[in-house]
């Protein structure tokens, strides 16, 4: 797992020593608020006792500031934490800010991934194509 230290909604740092012990996943997406993101967001929330059953701990992560991510918390009663990384820094570092195209369009900015680690942060599986309405499926299935 790449080294990061990031805030979460609450503004307490998050490292990647800190998630050491438990399965982790960690999912990227662009944007609070947004069709895809909240998709994914839900999904994940409604079988999240089946990744804490599994012993999973689950973070995503935007570039969305803390108080975005309180709203998107709030609104989606989501059960999870939130990182922020409004530098990109943790983004970066897992491959997950680049090149993308939508509608036509090239531009730079998240890259829809996740990552699942075990417990000793050891990369396990990655999906470079999320699908946001079943998600969970395709993290535990």
């Amino acid at each position: 797992m790449p080294a990061f230290n990031v805030a979460d909604h609450d503004g307490n740092t998050i490292t990647n020593e800190q998630l050491v012990g438990k399965k982790t996943v960690i999912y990227f997406y662009p944007k609070d608020s947004t069709p895809g993101c909240t998709a994914e967001a839900c999904n994940l929330r409604d079988n999240y006792e089946h990744f804490l059953a599994q012993g999973y701990q689950v973070y995503g992560v935007s570039k969305d500031s803390q108080k975005s991510h309180l709203n998107f918390i709030a609104k989606n009663n989501l059960p999870f934490p939130l990182l922020s990384d409004p530098t990109t820094e943790m983004l970066q570092a897992f491959g997950a800010w680049g090149e993308k195209k939508m509608c036509g369009k090239t531009s730079i900015g998240t890259l829809r991934k996740t990552f699942v680690f075990d417990e000793e942060n050891i990369l396990i599986k990655i999906i470079d194509k999320v699908d946001t309405k079943n998600h969970s499926e395709q993290i535990l299935g």
